[in-house]
């Protein structure tokens, strides 16, 4: 573990509350002693958990929050109105020991779809969790995992001495449609409601939307940021640029953590006309089957790179189109002379880069994904046998 704190005025607790099989820690809270602004994004599936829901709900509001209740080893998804009021008595459990408004209180939910909650355990967790309240965010960050190899966190302090505080988990289901996974950053800067609001879908675009593991998207995924101002005011220009930097930070670390990894595949592209369409090629170059197996068995197959570029919808010249793998170029409208050997060898790395630009304009975008092993189909041929 890092030894990482909260920011001031946040507190954590995490447990075993025995809704995981293994019997490692699946119930987490994080605390406010004041009212904090906030900022959200749920994932677009039609059939959203009902914490995404609920959360959507309270945004739409613009509910002040003072909690966040996650618990892993179920997703409460596609449980009916039985899950729904489920997430609802969990939400009021921890705002009546924390004497808040149930209204104030956040939830998230991750693991298998279609089980119920196991509520005596997860009533009888919260009713326990203030008493394991401290400002390690180690064990919040642990407790929040399901398929994660290792917890995923990322800091940045400001020059006000403000700080930001993010965690991640997600390893599999990973294609984010609005945000991904879980996603939680805390901060005690003072940022106003709406100014963040604004700011908030561009930047879970630029990271969260921009990660991908297996092309299937979660019905739980969410990213939240919550501000309790107790550092006072922090300027917002350089707030936001921090905060993108840590979900960018906690981005790729999903990806590198993705089923089965061996390695981060990062896609660099640049020439685009709209950063939505340069966006739009590098995500589809880090889901293909195709390259993602060629990365993993170290083949410069940039046909690969074409192929997936031609149908991201993305604009490109291919007279002008040029393709480098790690460095070294391989496609200029034409293919390129290049060592095969010494190209394949570089991709013998922790990390694989491709670069292309679509020489069509001047808008740029960047994605991560991981290579397809024959770990990622051992792990969810089992997932629940």
């Amino acid at each position: 573990m890092s030894g990482l704190t909260f920011p001031t005025g946040f507190t954590a607790a995490a447990m075993a509350a025995g809704i995981k099989p293994s019997g490692k820690t699946d119930l987490s809270g994080v605390t406010s002693r004041t009212d904090c602004t906030w900022a959200f994004a749920g994932t677009r599936s039609t059939t959203a958990a009902a914490c995404v829901t609920r959360n959507r709900e309270l945004y739409a509001h613009g509910t002040p929050i003072r909690a966040l209740l996650v618990n892993a080893g179920n997703a409460n998804a596609a449980t009916g109105r039985r899950g729904a009021n489920d997430n609802a008595d969990m939400a009021d459990a921890l705002g009546s020991v924390l004497n808040v408004q149930p209204e104030a209180v956040l939830t998230a939910s991750t693991g298998i779809i279609g089980h119920l909650l196991p509520m005596d355990k997860v009533l009888s967790g919260i009713e326990h969790l203030p008493d394991e309240l401290g400002s390690a965010a180690d064990p919040f960050a642990a407790a929040i995992m399901t398929t994660d190899t290792h917890p995923k966190t990322a800091t940045a302090t400001l020059s006000s001495g403000a700080r930001i505080v993010g965690t991640a988990k997600g390893s599999g289901m990973i294609h984010p449609d609005m945000a991904t996974m879980f996603a939680f950053a805390f901060t005690d800067a003072a940022i106003d409601q709406t100014a963040l609001r604004e700011a908030f879908p561009a930047i879970v675009n630029r990271t969260f939307n921009a990660v991908t593991v297996d092309g299937d998207t979660s019905t739980n995924d969410m990213a939240i940021v919550l501000c309790n101002g107790e550092a006072g005011p922090t300027d917002l220009t350089e707030f936001l640029t921090a905060l993108e930097g840590v979900m960018r930070d906690l981005a790729r670390q999903i990806a590198a953590d993705g089923e089965g990894a061996t390695k981060l595949l990062t896609v660099q592209v640049s020439g685009a006309r709209t950063e939505a369409e340069a966006l739009a090629a590098a995500r589809t170059c880090c889901v293909s089957p195709l390259l993602k197996s060629a990365v993993h068995g170290n083949d410069p197959n940039w046909g690969r790179v074409i192929m997936a570029v031609g149908r991201s919808g993305a604009q490109a010249d291919i007279e002008r189109l040029t393709v480098s793998v790690q460095g070294h170029p391989v496609f200029g409208g034409k293919p390129l002379p290049y060592d095969d050997a010494q190209v394949s060898a570089s991709m013998k790395a922790d990390e694989v880069i491709f670069t292309i630009d679509l020489g069509v304009g001047d808008a740029r975008g960047e994605a991560w994904g991981c290579d397809l092993s024959a770990e990622y189909v051992s792990i969810n041929a089992d997932y629940t046998t």
